[in-house]
């Protein structure tokens, strides 16, 4: 009997499903199971290449592959805006054609959206074009105020505006501007990276402000105006250049479904990333799974990647009528870029108990090196 395995999303949790599963197969499954990958982007962008492309360490074309490249033999891919998503029969429509399976993976991430008019003040960067503009401005920049802003909790990468204002430390230096440019962090968050624990959270801080880099806590975004930021707590702040992370929320597509729970995203059990609808799974950021310090787990590439894992062996294992055997544990790492071609690589247990159990590796060119070969190492397998 035929086995159709619908994947939504071809962000990092949806590649390593849809390849996990096709790597897996047998030469009698592969006559027999079908898997399909939908993807509306036409560029497939590698997230973490951003920050380099927003100081110049990057070419647009080389932080992207096209999407149309994903599709291998058994993978067929649909490229398209998904119009609905109807968990109980596991049905999708895209570009008004159906499409049902036997199994529905959901990783569609979270959908990015601009609040305050900061597009009109300041660029993404967590976004292709955000990036490079911020490039384009940065490289003919002659001094004043550089802010890095997060206006709202969650989103995605911890680390990501860190590493964004030490990287553009970094190119000031470099460019003799130290003198002439003050580069700010504002964020609601009370601490970097906080449910890493605290002795991270301060080493990240440490680090951040010992560059010069001025850093605000507990300062949530409530308006912008003619290039001034200003805050809850009654704060103004002028700048002459702008980076900003987007608003992270549920996608719409998955909103409006049951699958949304009370935390707005989808809530699945921790270890196997099952819905409340039988054969249907969510992995990466469009989840929210709470860890016993009553937060949640963070978001980030490094969990989708492990969870998409657990989640193709288990659903091959039940094609193969056998009993699903491995689960997600919590594991999970990173890197944090500093600059001067060094970063910090920092990983554990997020599900140890009673608190995460996470240990942060002295900063260094081995832990830069380490990413750079990973995206490469990522266009080579997948693309």
């Amino acid at each position: 009997m035929t086995k159709t395995i619908l994947v939504l999303g071809a962000g990092t949790g949806g590649i390593i499903t849809a390849h996990e599963l096709v790597k897996g197969l047998s030469k009698t499954e592969r006559k027999n199971v079908k898997v399909v990958l939908f993807e509306k982007e036409e560029k497939n962008v590698f997230a973490p290449s951003l920050l380099w492309l927003m100081v110049g360490l990057r070419k647009s074309s080389q932080v992207f592959r096209p999407t149309s490249k994903l599709a291998k033999e058994n993978i067929e891919l649909v490229q398209g805006t998904i119009e609905q998503v109807d968990p109980s029969t596991k049905t999708v429509r895209v570009n008004g054609k159906e499409y049902t399976g036997d199994y529905l993976v959901i990783s569609l991430g979270a959908e990015q959206v601009t609040e305050h008019n900061l597009d009109k003040s300041g660029f993404d960067f967590y976004t292709l074009a955000g990036a490079e503009g911020f490039y384009e401005k940065l490289k003919t920049f002659k001094g004043g105020k550089i802010v890095v802003l997060v206006p709202s909790l969650p989103f995605k990468c911890p680390a990501a505006p860190y590493e964004a204002s030490l990287l553009i430390q970094d190119f000031i230096n470099k460019n003799g501007l130290g003198s002439k440019t003050e580069i700010s962090l504002y964020t609601p968050e009370s601490g970097p990276m906080g449910v890493a624990g605290k002795e991270i959270s301060g080493q990240v801080r440490m680090t951040v402000e010992s560059k010069g880099i001025r850093y605000y806590p507990e300062h949530q975004l409530t308006a912008v105006k003619d290039s001034v930021l200003e805050f809850q707590n009654d704060k103004s702040i002028p700048f002459d250049l702008l980076a900003y992370t987007p608003k992270h929320q549920c996608p719409t597509v998955i909103k409006t479904t049951s699958l949304a729970g009370n935390s707005g995203w989808v809530e699945v059990k921790r270890n196997t990333m099952e819905t409340t609808f039988l054969d249907v799974y969510a992995i990466g950021d469009i989840t929210s799974i709470p860890l016993e310090m009553k937060r949640p787990l963070p978001k980030a590439g490094v969990f989708a990647h492990y969870q998409a894992e657990v989640v193709a062996h288990n659903i091959l294992r039940k094609i193969s009528g056998n009993e699903p055997n491995k689960k997600f544990d919590g594991y999970g790492q990173c890197f944090l870029e500093i600059g001067a071609g060094q970063a910090g690589y920092a990983g554990g247990n997020f599900y140890n108990s009673p608190l995460p159990d996470v240990k942060m590796k002295k900063p260094g060119m081995l832990w830069h090196w380490t990413k750079v070969w990973f995206e490469k190492y990522w266009f080579y397998k997948y693309f």
